[in-house]
């Protein structure tokens, strides 16, 4: 096999390698014998060095890898700058999401100090900024409104015997809800971060998370409608609440209370037109301008002098509490609750702080760790939950922000914590007359950009219409079943896409360009021809438990053999012979026992005799001298020699012979001159008789393939329900003498094989190849031919279809 080959034009200058032959020149070795012992690993894990101490803790504490090197001079003024306006924005939003997750505007101030505070240490990310976001607002609102509803917490009016809320006692139960919340959402985000499965947010594809945001940015609306119209509408909760919110909310339309109707239009008209012009100018202005914060003054100051709650009850902010609260213990009661949303929380929640990372990460030249980032975002969530925090990511908004003007490190958060700190001590209660309905318009502002990814379903319509599914299912299940359930749907019905493609992935018979190694689909590429009798099969995707039936129907049909109706017609066949051969031995044995019992009569052995057992004697002339047979009747020989008194009888017959013993051409319809001796052992005969059926004696079928090559090139793994399919192809296409060869495995998946004891006497290695080109030489060199089919001998690549 080392000596050059030349098969047409094509000249190779190396042996053919398969697997046997790849290992004996490489000494390839399993992992098995790679890797030390478990002992050895366990001990060795548990060695501790002073390299390796200083790496465990800069991979815990970040923070020590960036700040002893931190240059004040290069980054300090950027860094500031970047800081307060972050800061700014974190002052509005914070009071504006806190509306959304139906709690007092102040403890938005406190899920965007502690937190962020808490990220500065454990965090890699240069760039984000943690804090209160819209669609993880929403999903706490959620649980709090459904754990604390309004109805039970009414209390008689004696005056007009009405019930009123009592609203101090539902925000309290409100925030312990929020907190355990929070808490049960770190303390998962933790566990999976230290258990490396920092990957989890990549089954969150792309499509997914902007059509739940964009579904989130609806149930966002429809919550900050009753601060915009002024009016109570019934919290609904469970599968379609959005939409009988609505329903709620447009029958309470005509009792709209006209001041607050007036103040947010206003509002609105101000913001939109302030950040229009914001952004035509923000290639001139160095620093965004913050018009929320604006907006929050101006109508602070004209609530405050106007008397807009005493003069036209106008629903504001209220009581904000100067000064820190100090920690307490969430109510453990409320964690077996609202353990599922939690998990909601924990997953979405990293799922916009990674991707946000990662995008800034990959800009500015530096590695984010995914891991990492789960544990400091749990431990941001579980401290601030102690400090009546809800759950918090990182904002797209602010982390823009924060990059834009200059920011370079997480100095950048640290500033923006202090303008939050000095706000809730010394700033609060300067806000106390600021109208609900203002903070309602900022939230609705802030979600224009939410609203136009509905632009997707156009996108996706050209690009992919799976995706496309994705993305509809995600917004229609979002927006119907609720944040959480709706989360859920999602994530299934794109595992369920996953799996649907892979079960149903495209099969194609590969053909060589001529003068290359290159096999493509010779369905799509003009260039590709195929080689004579052999079949080149590959599936696009690894063949596992879920479509390996399918490999094999896509194999039939691909190769034009139905190896299953062959088989089946060949058994039938082999019963029907093993049918026909007892009949002929019972009735050759009745017919020598006859011939027995007429020699020892007569005591004499004729010359040689010939006659048929399913003769009929003629009714004219001697029955000695006439004889006639059916067609396919079994002509008897007597042997010519005699025989011993005490020796069995041996009697010779002719399947198919002529009845009158002039021509012995035997051709039987069931296999070609076929000689058989009978004698004492009727079972021996029979084993002896009963040889295979050839389906190419047949004549039923005929093909010109005798050799079909598995390509597995594309297999990353395989299970024992894909290695038992493959063992079924090789012993099946052996009963029709096509031989099956596998081609382009990796190591890991040839380890599979030998784990799944696919080797056997039969199939050795010798049938794995490294390359499909190899078994291609192969099958054209243990075939006999000697050529590749001919084509011209000129190949321009750039004519295929696609290649």
């Amino acid at each position: 096999m080392d000596s050059e080959r030349r098969y047409g034009k094509y000249r190779v200058e190396r042996e053919v390698l398969d697997e046997q032959r790849l290992e004996e020149i490489t000494q390839r070795k399993s992992l098995s014998d790679t890797r030390p012992p478990l002992t050895e690993r366990l001990k060795d894990s548990l060695r501790c060095s002073v390299p390796r101490l200083k790496r465990s803790v800069l991979s815990i504490l970040p923070v020590l890898s960036w700040l002893p090197k931190y240059s004040v001079w290069d980054y300090g003024m950027p860094d500031l700058i970047s800081g307060i306006s972050v800061g700014i924005m974190h002052l509005p939003q914070g009071m504006a999401y806190s509306l959304l997750a139906s709690l007092p505007p102040v403890f938005g101030l406190y899920s965007s100090l502690y937190p962020t505070l808490i990220y500065f240490f454990f965090g890699t990310s240069r760039h984000i900024s943690i804090g209160t976001f819209t669609m993880i607002s929403i999903m706490v609102g959620s649980v709090t409104e459904r754990l604390a509803p309004d109805e039970n917490f009414l209390i008689m009016n004696g005056t007009n015997f009405t019930a009123d809320v009592d609203i101090t006692a539902r925000d309290s139960y409100r925030v312990q809800v929020a907190a355990a919340t929070t808490v049960i959402a770190g303390l998962i985000q933790v566990l999976l971060g230290l258990v490396k499965f920092g990957f989890v947010a990549t089954y969150l594809s792309e499509p997914l998370v902007r059509a739940y945001t964009t579904a989130a940015a609806g149930h966002a609306v429809v919550a900050q409608l009753k601060y915009v119209f002024g009016v109570s509408p019934t919290r609904f909760h469970g599968p379609l609440s959005l939409v009988y919110t609505l329903k709620d909310v447009c029958s309470l339309l005509p009792k709209t209370h006209l001041p607050t109707l007036v103040v947010s239009v206003v509002s609105m008209v101000c913001l939109i037109a302030a950040k229009e012009l914001n952004s035509f100018l923000s290639t001139k202005l160095p620093v965004p301008v913050p018009m929320e914060l604006i907006t929050i003054a101006a109508a602070t100051l004209i609530s405050h002098y106007s008397h807009l709650s005493m003069n036209y009850t106008v629903s504001v902010v209220g009581e904000i509490p100067s000064g820190l609260s100090p920690p307490s213990v969430p109510d453990f009661s409320i964690f077996s609750e609202v353990m599922g949303d939690a998990l909601a929380l924990a997953i979405v929640g990293y799922a916009i702080s990674i991707s946000l990372g990662k995008t800034f990460a990959l800009k500015h030249g530096y590695k984010v760790d995914s891991n990492q980032e789960l544990v400091a975002l749990g431990l941001s969530n579980t401290v601030g939950g102690f400090f009546q925090c809800y759950s918090v990511c990182a904002s797209m908004s602010r982390s823009l922000i924060q990059e834009t003007t200059g920011g370079k490190t997480q100095m950048a958060g640290m500033a923006s914590s202090l303008i939050v700190l000095v706000t809730i001590l010394k700033l609060g209660p300067l806000f106390q007359e600021l109208p609900k309905a203002v903070l309602a318009v900022i939230v609705f502002v802030n979600l224009k950009g939410m609203f136009k990814q509905h632009s997707d379903i156009v996108t996706l319509w050209r690009r992919s219409k799976i995706d496309l599914m994705v993305w509809l299912v995600t917004w229609v299940s979002t927006l119907l079943l609720n944040m959480d359930v709706g989360l859920a749907v999602s994530l299934i019905f794109t595992m369920l896409t996953v799996i649907f493609r892979t079960q149903l992935p495209t099969y194609s018979v590969l053909g060589n360009v001529p003068g290359t190694e290159l096999y493509l689909d010779i369905e799509t590429h003009r260039e590709a021809r195929e080689i004579p009798g052999v079949t080149i099969f590959r599936s696009s995707a690894t063949v596992y438990f879920a479509n390996a039936a399918l490999y094999l129907e896509a194999l039939k049909e691909k190769s034009r053999l139905d190896i299953s109706d062959m088989i089946i017609y060949k058994r039938r066949q082999e019963a029907k012979q093993r049918r026909r051969e007892r009949r002929a031995e019972r009735r050759a044995k009745r017919q020598a026992e006859r011939e027995r019992r007429a020699q020892k009569d007569d005591k004499q052995v004729p010359a040689i005799e010939v006659f048929s057992v399913e003769a009929e004697w003629l009714e004219t002339g001697d029955k000695d001298d006439n004889w006639t047979k059916k067609e396919n009747g079994t002509v008897f020989v007597v042997p010519a020699s005699p025989r011993l008194p005490d020796s069995p009888n041996r009697w010779e017959y002719l399947k198919g012979g002529d009845p009158d013993g002039t021509s012995l051409s035997w051709m039987s319809d069931l296999q070609d001159g076929d000689t058989t001796t009978l004698g004492s052992s009727s079972e021996d005969t029979l084993s002896r008789d009963l040889e295979r059926v050839s389906l190419g004696s047949l004549g039923k079928w005929t093909w010109d393939i005798h050799s079909i090559i598995l390509d597995l090139s594309t297999a990353n793994f395989i299970d024992t329900v894909a290695i038992k399919a493959i063992t079924n192809i090789f012993q099946d296409f052996s009963e029709i003498d096509v031989d099956i060869y596998v081609a382009g495995c990796q190591a890991c998946v040839v380890e599979q094989l030998e784990l799944g004891d696919f080797f056997s006497d039969t199939i050795t290695k010798r049938h794995l190849f490294t390359s499909v080109h190899d078994a291609v030489l192969f099958c054209l060199e243990h075939s006999g031919t000697s050529s590749f089919p001919k084509h011209e001998p000129s190949v321009d690549m750039h004519s295929s279809t696609k290649l």
